[in-house]
């Protein structure tokens, strides 16, 4: 009996040390529409995984391009794309994005990844 009480408070101490794991960041989702990002600008958590979803009017051909980013972070882009069409990509880097479709110049959006 000793044994099992000893084991089972070595558990309890095991777990109430161990550190506390952080609940993964909501995946946000952006729409591409016909020469527009919805939302055009976000805020998120570092790890946040967003997905560009072309929506049912985006009749005109669009892609998503990193035009800059925090320093060190890879440049992205992804294929043209129309409705129906998606792209993902988790932000690690905190810091600005700057995302633009390069079929259409206007069409821009931010996203501030926070530490």
């Amino acid at each position: 009996m000793r044994t099992f009480a000893a084991i089972s408070a070595l558990a309890v101490a095991a777990l109430a040390a161990a550190p506390a794991t952080a609940a993964a960041p909501k995946p946000r989702k952006v729409t591409l529409a016909d020469n527009y990002f919805l939302p055009a600008k976000m805020k998120v958590a570092k790890g946040t995984k967003i997905t560009w979803k072309w929506g049912p009017e985006a009749y005109d051909v669009h892609d998503v391009k990193l035009k800059s980013g925090p320093k060190g972070v890879k440049k992205f882009h992804s294929s043209p794309g129309t409705a129906g069409f998606s792209f993902k990509r988790t932000l690690k880097t905190p810091g600005v994005y700057k995302i633009v479709c390069t079929l259409h110049e206007e069409m821009t959006m931010t996203i501030r990844v926070r530490r």
